[in-house]
């Protein structure tokens, strides 16, 4: 196959990340910039994923080579001479070759280019390009300043690392410092920064995938949690909505206090072009100004943080409005299902119309009966057993993580398995294996970072509704975190010198890091004990520890048998209340005016509007009835002194 692999893998990863790309971003409306070095960013990531595989399984065959040219008199027996057999080249008949085998030279050209290319987006461009793109400055050479004075603590901490281990090798007076090891020292302080966030995010997704997919197969526990959110979700669509209200509020005042003719009026319209469309119409409207002893102007400086206020508000406020769309959808197919799994017809039913418009090709595969098959019978089952698979990995690498500094005996799972198989020279389990484990290192290190939202600053939110910034925010740091990532598992399998201390043949990925040996208390102390902190951090998220101290500083986590979440609970069912009314009187309203068109043409539409609008009144006012009589746990009713104190007299 030759080197035919390595050309296919990356034609697939390169459609895999345009693909992801143009389901998470918007391709037409983004900036050119922002989309490239998000895509270039997550390409070599997953070209990291896909190829390193391949490395392993390669080196291993190099390793088998080396081994039985030092000792021939093993292969010449290994070796049974036939007539037609040459006994010149043993080593190629008791060494396959493998199916993806890539030639000398062309991997570790391939990891250089790829390594240096993502260090470079990850801690110079990217962050530089997330804070151009926030700065509330006008000019370009302003941006740039700002971009520059905000990154500084990133550069400063990368700078402080790279410093204190120049430090510590500099004062060692056996050790010269070459180009070479100015590198190594480079790599090395940017792979124990990831090193330290790997694994605090990896503590908390070893535990959390495998119990939300078992938890996911519970019903009634999706469908409260979902309640949860939709509760927690409407206070936070209502605080972005209001700070942009008042951030809008600003921007009138001084749209009305700058006039046409002054020097910063090109400012004050640049700010309403990032305004939203209703807003820029109001603010368009004739409206009085105030005389010039009222008139307040402001300076630069205030414009340009009322501009950076407006990108924050505006951006927050379309998050919000997102995530509450997308939410709903899942709350109601949810509530579909649990109607659904009592119909003796056994067929999916949907409670709204704009759920059953599907392409004609769904609808004639995916009929009802399957589909209720599908949400009532087998996802469940499905769910279950991919939970106690995933649960199983966890284990796997837990064990792993604490164990894989001992290489007689043997106890890391994953070495034990890719030993098995290199003797066997079964080099497509050995790469099954090293795909399936990097893969799911990588899901769950990536799907922590999502899931722990503070303040649901960072989101990939799909069909082309992530922003730039959170685009950018994932391209960074999946860059920062796969090379320590791939490095902590090369030591896992026992594929790391630096850790293991073994005389193999290092594979081309470990060769571009450098002898590690160099920091011996890094690759001696920090890469061997550090990752066996991933046990304690399990724990504690096995036991939602995090999620409790969340709740008693203020911040709400669903953790189940609380006061706090079942009163979030009914919230959350009472809002979807609201939302399913508005819903139907939607489609209700849709229907009777397709109705009058059909029936009366022009004339009917009149008087299908006149009976809708007072059909609409008459169920307003009965919501708002019903509501009032309600206990809203949002507030609490006046007492009776003060409603009889407003009343007239």
């Amino acid at each position: 196959m030759s080197g035919a692999v390595l050309i296919v893998v990356l034609v697939v990863v390169f459609f895999l990340a345009f693909c992801l790309l143009h389901r998470y971003g918007d391709l037409r409306r983004q900036q050119r910039m922002v989309l490239l070095g998000t895509l270039v960013s997550w390409y070599l990531c997953f070209l990291i994923v896909f190829v390193l595989p391949l490395d392993v399984s390669t080196t291993i065959y190099k390793q088998c080579v080396l081994d039985n040219a030092h000792n021939p008199a093993a292969a010449a027996v290994a070796v049974t001479p036939t007539r037609n057999s040459s006994s010149l080249y043993p080593t190629d008949s008791v060494c396959e070759k493998p199916w993806s085998y890539i030639p000398d030279g062309v991997l570790p050209v391939f990891w250089r280019v790829v390594y240096w290319t993502s260090q470079f987006l990850t801690w110079l461009l990217l962050p530089f390009m997330q804070s151009y793109a926030r700065s509330g400055a006008f000019s370009i050479v302003g941006r740039t300043k700002t971009a520059l004075v905000e990154n500084a603590i990133y550069y400063g901490t990368y700078l402080l690392i790279f410093i204190s281990l120049l430090i510590s090798v500099a004062a060692h007076p056996q050790w010269r410092l070459t180009w070479t090891d100015f590198q190594t020292i480079g790599i090395t302080a940017a792979n124990t920064w990831g090193l330290f966030l790997l694994v605090l995010l990896l503590g908390y997704g070893l535990v959390e995938i495998p119990r939300s997919y078992w938890l996911s197969s519970l019903h009634a526990h999706s469908l409260a949690k979902a309640y949860f959110k939709v509760a927690k979700m409407a206070i936070e669509k209502a605080a972005a909505e209001e700070n942009l209200a008042d951030v809008m509020e600003e921007v009138s005042v001084v749209h009305v206090s700058v006039k046409y003719n002054h020097s910063l009026r090109k400012c004050v319209d640049t700010i309403l072009t990032k305004c939203p469309a209703d807003y820029q119409e109001e603010m368009g409207r004739d409206v009085e100004r105030p005389s010039e002893e009222e008139t307040v102007l402001p300076s630069k400086r205030g414009l340009v943080q009322l501009h950076k206020k407006v990108i924050s508000a505006v951006q927050r406020c379309r998050q919000t409005q997102v995530q509450w769309s997308m939410l709903l959808e899942e709350v109601f197919h949810l509530e579909d299902v649990a109607k659904s799994r009592s119909s003796p017809t056994r067929l999916f039913i949907h409670s709204c119309s704009a759920a059953q418009r599907h392409s004609w090709i769904r609808s004639f595969l995916y009929t009802p009966k399957i589909e209720w098959y599908w949400e009532c019978v087998f996802r469940q089952v499905l769910y279950r057993l991919l939970a106690a698979l995933l649960c199983f990995l966890s284990v796997a690498v837990v064990w792993s993580e604490c164990t894989f500094f001992s290489t007689r005996p043997v106890l890391s799972l994953f070495a034990f398995f890719i030993q098995m198989a290199e003797k066997q020279h079964n080099y497509i389990c050995i790469e099954g294996v090293c795909f399936v484990t990097v893969l799911f290192l990588c899901v769950c290190v990536y799907s922590t970072v999502f899931r722990i939202r503070v303040f649901n600053y960072y989101y990939l939110a799909p069909h082309h509704q992530t922003d730039a910034y959170s685009l950018q925010f994932s391209g960074m740091l999946f860059c920062r975190l796969t090379p320590p990532l791939c490095l902590n598992f090369l030591g896992l399998i026992h594929m790391d010198s630096a850790v293991s201390h073994q005389d193999r043949i290092q594979t081309s990925y470990t060769s571009i890091m450098g002898s590690m040996n160099l920091l011996p208390f890094i690759s001696n102390g920090f890469y061997i004990y550090y990752p066996m902190l991933v046990l304690l951090l399990c724990s504690a998220t096995l036991y939602n520890l995090g999620s409790r101290c969340l709740n008693l500083l203020g911040i709400h986590q669903y953790v189940t048998n609380d006061d706090l979440t079942a009163d979030l609970v009914d919230e959350g069912k009472e809002l979807i209340r609201r939302e399913r009314r508005k819903q139907r009187k939607a489609e209700d309203a849709g229907n009777r005016r397709w109705v009058s068109n059909e029936r009366y043409g022009a004339t009917g539409r009149s008087r299908a509007g006149y009976t809708e609008i007072k059909d609409e009144q008459e169920e307003d006012t009965m919501a708002e009835a019903k509501e009032g009589d309600m206990s809203f746990t949002w507030g609490e009713t006046q007492p009776e002194e003060q409603q009889r104190s407003l009343l007239p007299k």
